[in-house]
Formats: structure tokens, C-alpha cells, sequence
């Protein structure tokens, strides 16, 4: 055995990054790489919709709350529109907190402060996908009381 349990946990999910910032969409990718984790990457709102499109069986969005455009929170609105079984996790500098605030009014699954640790960040993640999988199940009437 290996011993790496959360590189098994990671190949089942798959993941939207979207951030403005090109340079640190790369850098995430390939962290998240490193542990076993695919990502698509979108560098707009614009974009990551149109991934969606084409990509419905994403599992979770780590998307920026702070964007030129069509910006995080407006984003998350249309995700969770056309997408309301995606989990989206905002991702947010302290200037923008009042707005992943906001986003968790709106159906984000949770907040975290950049820079954030991988370690925390790929725990958000497995938590957003266990709860989309419960969602799911939920969806296709095999769901649990409520």
C-alpha cells in the first residue's frame, strides 16, 4: 500500500479553478497536481461558465470572489443556476471578505482566505464533493431524511 489516501480521494473529484490571475491559476494547478488532482482552469467568469458547459460533471468551483467582469459573486449566481448540484468555494482576499460572505448567502459551499494553506484548501474540496455526492443522491430520490 501506498499510504496516500488523499491521492486516491483525489482522482475521483474534478475541478474548476477561475481567477483572474493567470500566474496563480498555474501555480494551484500544479500544486494540486502534485496530489493527484486534475483542474481545469478558467481565467474569468465568462470562461468558467463555458467550461461548465461543456464540462457539467465538474464536481466543485474554487472560484475568486475579486474579478474584472463578470465578477466571483455573479459568477456563483450563475453556476448555481444552471449548476445547483456544483459546489462552489470561494477563495477571497481580507479586502473582499464582506463579498464571500455574501456568497455563502448564495449558495457557496465555503470561503477561503488567500493565500490559504494546500492542506486546508484540498480539505474544503473533499468536503464540497462528499456533499455534492450526498446532494446527488438526494437528487435521484435515494436521498436521507431530512
Amino acid at each position: 500500500m501506498s499510504g496516500n489516501g488523499a491521492e486516491a480521494r483525489a482522482a475521483g473529484v474534478r475541478v474548476l479553478l477561475v481567477d483572474d490571475e493567470a500566474a496563480f491559476l498555474e501555480t494551484l494547478r500544479k500544486r494540486l497536481a502534485r496530489r493527484g488532482l486534475a483542474a481545469e482552469i478558467a481565467v474569468s467568469g465568462e470562461e468558467a461558465l463555458d467550461v461548465l458547459a461543456r464540462a457539467p460533471e465538474t464536481d466543485v468551483v474554487l472560484l475568486d470572489v475579486k474579478m474584472p467582469g463578470l465578477g466571483g459573486i455573479e459568477t456563483l449566481q450563475r453556476i448555481k443556476a444552471a449548476h445547483p448540484l456544483v459546489e462552489v468555494i470561494l477563495l477571497t482576499g481580507h479586502a473582499t471578505l464582506e463579498g464571500a460572505v455574501d456568497g455563502m448567502r448564495l449558495g457557496a459551499f465555503d470561503y477561503l482566505m488567500k493565500p490559504c494553506e494546500m492542506d486546508d484548501l484540498l480539505a474544503k474540496v473533499f468536503e464540497a464533493k462528499a456533499r455534492k455526492i450526498e446532494q446527488e443522491g438526494r437528487a435521484a430520490g435515494g436521498g436521507g431524511m431530512s
